[in-house]
């Protein structure tokens, strides 16, 4: 065990046990994974992704590029999560990745063999001969090899929530920087959102042995947790991470509602994603420490030295027994000190320097070997044993150790910066890259501005805050920043060590080598964008976090540049992996968009209703009656009763749109392809829409209920396209118009009543409205008084008998259609649903929704004739394309079996007799068939070619997937009344 016997903010009290690859190991309550691994002497986590070399946990933050582990089992199964910020559990499953057939022995590890081949730009110059290999060979290797932890497949059991934040003040990172503005921002009286991405505020000073104000910071933090969760207007969001900032000051985060708890509490989400709006934003994220590139650095045992603090110091858990610290940082010899407080033997001290700093004096007094101005060569050992050194003198040492803490600068966390495209700029005095051109409203402070010590970065944070509060119009804080114990914070660069005689690694998961970087400029990608994409350089999980900028170096030196002419890549959103779950939050399975009922629902219930998804609607597809065995059988029950007597159909989910003003009849005019400003008031109208390029869009009914007043239907499917189509044209095509669209789908009740009867049971319903055909003729429309609201009544048919539609507000819809029912049952009136609906629109002959499939045009529909050659409209020009009106386009027919007993299929394709069966034989296809009741034997509507001239003519239905061909009799798609004769009576 490597459990340091005191120390740490662990809790000793709280043992929680815990797996990794099915062995059974303790952590304490305050643990993460990682930590807990390290406490427990766990030194190899995964395997590379290239070349399957072991690796061990490397950092201590989100930017972990070795140790991902799959969490949990089963459908609750997280691929890909870094251990470093897995708050530990009792019962935690974690399983390591990418090996076979375990983490110790994998085969696939004989990949280091062909190391010679597989180096930078390989898949390039692999797979491109020949060419038939691919779908056979290479692509299912590929396939098979990429990835690292393995998904489920099984539906995410998960549950995910959003929510919306606004605020004066967004901080970005809760270390010393983001507190020390958050409390001086929250003095102000600003509305602060602090965000960490960690669960518990500090940030360095959680890991350090620090002073802030006289006191421990960790003690501090305390305070100021304290104050800041005592102010009203400050929010703080633990757990969360900001992965994105977008336009007009909107940033994205995540929340990790309850990824540290076993199982999650009754509706208690796994993650939030929050959309912030934030007038200000301070980029307080830190800086990453960066390796250096030495032979062996990819070894189980090396860890960046503020990790090791950070083990060290906030854990309790030592990486090892003995180390050697390789440092080019003043940071790096606080790492020394805190081993030494640790009681861990530091063999040797690694400057880089010629020159030692002044903690290098506590350190030669404590016994420990330093060697200045020299370097780590290479690493001994599958895992660390020991190391070899060159000293300044160019002569060779070993010293056996079992880690080693690296410290080779810092890189400020700025990612996100560089979001909306702002570049940074490069900084000589800390060797990194510094936010350039920043996002509208955001400045950076502490370590991600280039403030590496403790106290410039507490100072920084306190004058961000001052520059929001000052911007923002609120008076100053008046008192002053948090003061600091010393911290030095000198670095020099080192990038490579050259003399290294094993591999050197810059990207750690992608086994990317400084061989592979020197290869790439040697061929001639030396842009940093065509670097990054032959070498796959920052495309890992880490997306280059870690050994990014040393690539660039390598770079850099290769093609004799500075880094700064180099340049470095842009960040875009994600910063942070997301789960996808967490962007689509409620919004799946039968939350994918929210259900949508009408208001006889409930009646439709207790009439055994049968429900079909519509749209966004729930709509009754048939009512089924006891004794009834199939669907069938029902459906041409309520075909039948409609036809013979009277039936009810719930369309409260058709588009209904208000257009008011002067222009309205102008617009309508436009958007139709026939007349709408010569319809009397109190009449209805079929209209039908184009699109820009020609083709027909939807259809339906404008009703003029005054001169500058049209009620417009729309099919269900199209509403809410048919909406954002009138409102382009009035705001955008003409917006001298002076007209106004209003979306009234929800506020109406509307019901077809349709049969020989309806008449009947309408005037007996109504008997104040006269609805003889002589005061009432079709496409008659009105409105009247119904339970003290306006109701209003159409003669509208689309099933081919007369019926009418009745409309009442949404909230009177139950009332309406159990009223109905009432005076229908002197009439026998039945329900009918959208398959009966469906049925008699074929059998009338009418083009719907798998007509109006974007493809045809009013020509290709029978409908020609609608449209005026008197004015303009959308689609008019494209309309008369020659291919649009050529007299050989499929054209709208009807067909029927020629023999008995014969059932079509929607979708054969139309042959002629004796045609062989070849895509250049096809002259349409069938786009609806039913039963027909009415005419005992099934029917179907279809495009055909010439369709118009063929009446009579016998042709094949021909369908490949289920194996049929049937030979059917090309008619007039108008199967019932085609004269037209029941809708008028």
């Amino acid at each position: 065990m490597s459990r340091l016997l005191s120390g740490g903010a662990v809790d000793r009290t709280r043992e929680l046990p815990f797996t990794f690859d099915g062995k059974s190991y303790r952590g304490y309550e305050g643990d993460t994974l990682a930590s807990a691994l390290v406490a427990n002497d766990v030194k190899i986590v995964g395997r590379s992704f290239k070349y399957h070399r072991p690796r061990g946990i490397l950092t201590a933050g989100s930017e972990e590029p070795n140790a991902l582990v799959t969490l949990r089992s089963g459908a609750f199964a997280e691929p890909n999560t870094r251990a470093t910020i897995v708050q530990l559990f009792a019962g935690l499953e974690a399983v390591s990745q990418n090996r076979w057939p375990n983490l110790q022995f994998d085969l696939m590890a004989v990949n280091q063999l062909a190391a010679p081949i597989f180096v930078a730009g390989f898949y390039y110059k692999t797979f491109m001969w020949p060419a038939k290999f691919w779908e056979k060979l290479y692509e299912p290797l590929i396939r098979k090899a990429a990835g690292l932890g393995a998904l489920s497949t099984l539906p995410d059991p998960d549950r995910y929530d959003r929510n919306h934040a606004f605020c004066d003040l967004l901080v970005i990172g809760g270390g010393p920087a983001g507190l020390t503005a958050a409390l001086s921002a929250g003095r102000a009286g600003l509305r602060v959102i602090l965000v960490e991405e960690d669960n518990a505020l500090g940030g360095r000073l959680l890991s350090e042995r620090h002073e802030v104000d006289g006191v421990p910071g960790s003690d501090w933090v305390k305070l100021a947790t304290a104050e800041l969760n005592s102010m009203p207007a400050v929010r703080l969001l633990n757990r969360t991470t900001v992965f994105g900032v977008y336009d007009s000051h909107e940033y994205g985060a995540f929340e990790r509602v309850s990824d540290h708890l076993a199982q999650a509490t009754s509706g208690q989400p796994r993650q939030r994603l929050w959309k912030i709006i934030a007038k200000r934003a301070l980029l307080a994220t830190g800086a990453i420490e960066r390796p250096i590139v030495f032979g062996g650095n990819d070894r189980p045992g090396v860890m960046m030295a503020s990790a090791v603090s950070t083990y060290v110091n906030r854990f309790a858990a030592a990486p090892g027994r003995r180390a050697v610290v390789f440092t080019t940082t003043d940071s790096g010899w606080a790492t020394v000190a805190d081993l030494i407080s640790a009681g861990v033997e530091v063999a040797a001290v690694v400057e880089a320097r010629k020159t030692l700093p002044v903690a290098a004096e506590r350190v030669r007094s404590a016994g420990i070997e330093i060697f200045a101005g020299a370097v780590i060569r290479d690493v001994r050992g599958n895992t660390v044993r020991a190391v070899e050194i060159v000293a300044a003198d160019g002569s060779g040492r070993r010293i056996d150790a079992d880690f080693v803490a690296v410290s080779g600068g810092w890189n400020p966390s700025i990612g996100i910066a560089s979001n909306l495209g702002g570049r940074p700029n490069w900084s000589d005095e800390i060797h990194s890259f510094v936010p350039g051109t920043m996002p509208s409203g955001m400045q950076a402070a502490g370590a991600a501005a280039g403030n590496l010590s403790l106290g410039k970065a507490i100072a920084s944070g306190w004058a961000a805050a001052a520059t929001a509060i000052a911007d923002l119009g609120f008076a100053r804080d008046r008192g002053t920043a948090p003061t600091s114990s010393e911290d030095l914070a000198e670095v020099a660069p080192l990038w490579h060590v050259a003399t290294r005689r094993t591999k050197a690694f810059v990207d750690f998961q992608h086994d990317v080598t400084d061989a592979d970087i020197d290869l790439a400029a040697r061929e001639g990608f030396v842009s940093i964008e065509h670097l990054k994409r032959y070498t796959t350089l920052g495309m890992a999980t880490d997306q280059g976090k870690t050994g990014q900028l040393n690539g660039h170096a390598l770079l850099a030196a290769a093609t004799g540049r500075t880094i700064a002419e180099a340049g470095t890549v842009l960040s875009r959103p994600p910063y942070q992996p997301v789960a996808i779950g967490v962007f689509a939050g409620h919004h799946r399975e039968e939350h994918f968009r929210p259900e949508r009922r009408t208001a006889s629902h409930e009646w439709a219930i207790s009439r055994s209703a049968n429900f079909v998804d519509a749209g966004q609607w729930k709509r009754a597809q048939w009512y089924t009656r006891p004794g009834e065995q199939s669907w069938l059988e029902t459906v041409n029950r309520e075909v039948r009763a409609t036809r013979e007597g009277v039936g009810i159909c719930d369309v409260s989910t058709l588009g209904k749109i208000d257009v008011h003003g002067p222009d309205a009849a102008v617009l309508l005019d436009r958007l139709y392809v026939n007349m709408f400003s010569t319809l009397p008031v109190g009449k209805a109208r079929y209209g039908l829409m184009l699109r820009e390029d020609g083709f027909v869009l939807d259809d339906g009914t404008a009703t003029r209920l005054a001169d500058d007043y049209f009620f417009v239907t729309t099919t269900t499917a199209n509403a809410a396209k048919i909406m954002q189509h009138i409102d382009y044209a009035r705001q955008v095509l003409w917006p001298d118009l002076d007209v106004q669209a209003t979306s009234v789908t929800e506020q109406w009740s509307t019901y077809s009543v349709a049969g020989p009867h309806s008449r009947g049971l309408l005037q007996t319903m109504f008997p104040e409205l006269d609805l003889s055909n002589a005061k009432f003729p079709y496409m008659a429309a009105t409105q009247f008084r119904w339970r003290n609201a306006t109701a209003r009544i159409f003669r509208l048919s689309f099933s081919g008998e007369l019926a009418y539609e009745v409309s009442v507000p949404a909230n009177l819809g139950d009332a309406l259609i159990r009223a109905l029912f009432e005076a229908g049952s002197a009439f026998a009136v039945v329900p009918y649903g959208t398959e009966a609906l469906s049925v008699m629109r074929i059998e009338k002959g009418h083009p719907a929704g798998n007509e109006l499939n974007g493809q045809t045009t009013a020509g290709d529909l029978g409908m020609a004739r609608m449209v005026s050659k008197k004015k303009d409209f959308i689609g008019r020009v494209m309309a008369s394309r020659p291919g649009l009106v050529a007299t050989d386009r499929p054209a709208l027919v009807g067909i029927k079996p020629t023999g008995a007993n014969v059932q079509l299929r929607g979708g054969g394709h139309l042959l002629e007799k004796g045609a062989a069966a070849r895509a250049g034989n096809d002259q349409g296809y069938v786009t609806s068939v039913a039963f027909s009741p009415t005419l005992g034997h099934s029917i179907g509507l279809a495009l055909l070619k010439l369709g118009s001239q063929r009446h009579g003519e016998i042709v094949r239905v021909y369908d490949p997937l289920r194996g049929t061909d049937t030979e059917v009799e090309v008619c007039n798609p108008v199967f019932v009344d085609p004269e037209g004769v029941r809708v008028r009576g």
